[in-house]
């Protein structure tokens, strides 16, 4: 097909230059920066024989007919966090519409299967903090009456920003429609961290997302005035916290991909003077296999009852929120392999920590399968963000030999 990867990057630039500012992107979803980002997204349209409607979840469906209903799906999102990056998202969007157009030029308007380009809404939860919002709503995962009431900032719910969008949130069921026919997921993204440009690679191969076990670890201990309180008479529910902070670094190195994180600690009453009588703190724990992440679980459990125990403290267990690893289709990570080795000679199999869209897609029980270029540093959510363009160049090529494969590998 006669790919133009050169376009798909001046018009990421372009995005860029509509809608970031010094501190980096903003198109955080359910704004106005973002429905510009999606008018701009329709200038890219004109002259191609699609079909583009919006979902009755915010999603964005452009649809190039093809001889069998049979659809291969190729997306991302175009919304990003607040200062975000160039890339996170659009890059997967832009090139799917540029796969798109190559479809459409070699089978002169009517390819031999529907090809579909999704850009799916509010992936990054940036606002409101429920991630995967349009995608959970396309594969039937939805959480609606947790989700409606949640509060922004500045005290705007969730139901209300997105009704002045034109999507009410009752109709979330809706959006599995768009299923229908779909026979394969492709999503290309930057790794947003750093083991492809440690191993000198420019492209890889998601294996899936890890699951995520979060939670809220509260330690209660005794407060106390800091001056008069013996060392040994305390109760220190800040010390068993900080404890647990550092052992849950061996619990995750004993597995290659694990990854555990206290992120947040709050102390009570919080003042110079007294001894922490509560402390809370979050744990984020994420693997590709669900035995580990169980077993990480209840390592880190273990330990903090242990901790509060030498402490004279108790300890108190709550789930945020949990998801289940998702494994990506072995027939498309064998195809995504060759892709990658054909256009950049090696390649690397890796998990994916952060959540993606296609998660979400697989979870629907299509097929899917990610891939991912190299980010500089390792860096993303941030507007130093970057990619060599002549890696972005491969991933885009490498993503239209992907989805030429996926669509014999659909109509064989």
């Amino acid at each position: 097909m006669n790919i133009d990867a050169n376009r798909t990057i001046a018009e990421l630039k372009e995005l860029r230059a509509l809608t970031a500012d010094e501190n980096g992107a903003q198109r955080v979803a359910w704004t106005d920066t973002w429905l510009q980002a999606r008018d701009w997204f329709t200038t890219k349209l004109a002259g191609l024989p699609v079909e583009d409607h919006y979902d009755s979840a915010g999603n964005r469906w452009i649809t190039l007919p093809g001889e069998s209903e049979k659809a291969l799906i190729i997306g991302s999102h175009l919304d990003s966090v607040p200062n975000g990056g160039w890339l996170d998202g659009c890059l997967g969007v832009m090139t799917g519409l540029e796969i798109l157009r190559a479809f459409a030029e070699k089978y002169d308007n009517r390819p031999p299967l529907t090809i579909r380009v999704v850009d799916f809404a509010d992936e990054e939860g940036a606002r409101f903090g429920r991630s995967l919002l349009g995608s959970s709503a396309f594969a039937g995962t939805h959480s609606i009456e947790a989700d409606r009431g949640r509060l922004d900032k500045d005290g705007i719910r969730l139901e209300d920003a997105l009704r002045r969008c034109g999507v009410e949130i009752d109709r979330f069921p809706e959006a599995v429609q768009e299923q229908k026919s779909a026979a394969a997921y492709l999503e290309l993204h930057i790794e947003q961290g750093p083991v492809l440009e440690n191993l000198g690679l420019p492209l890889g191969v998601v294996l899936g997302t890890k699951g995520v076990e979060r939670h809220a670890v509260t330690f209660h201990g005794q407060e106390a005035h800091s001056g008069s309180t013996p060392m040994a008479a305390r109760r220190d529910a800040l010390a068993a916290a900080a404890k647990l902070a550092l052992e849950i670094r061996p619990i995750a190195t004993k597995h290659p991909d694990a990854v555990c994180t206290v992120g947040s600690l709050k102390t009570f009453p919080g003042i110079v003077t007294a001894v922490v009588g509560r402390c809370e703190a979050t744990l984020d724990q994420r693997d590709l296999d669900a035995a580990v992440l169980a077993e990480m679980f209840a390592s880190a459990r273990e330990a903090s009852e242990r901790f509060a125990r030498e402490e004279g403290c108790t300890v108190e267990w709550s789930r945020i929120w949990n998801i289940e690893p998702v494994p990506f289709h072995p027939g498309l990570i064998e195809l995504c392999e060759a892709a990658t080795t054909k256009l950049a000679g090696a390649t690397r199999k890796l998990p994916s920590g952060p959540l993606h869209d296609a998660a979400e897609v697989s979870r629907a029980g299509i097929p899917s399968v990610m891939m991912f270029v190299q980010s500089l540093g390792g860096i993303s959510h941030n507007k130093i963000e970057n990619t060599r363009e002549e890696h972005l160049k491969l991933a885009v090529e490498a993503m239209a030999d992907l989805a030429e494969q996926t669509a014999a590998w659909i109509l064989k």
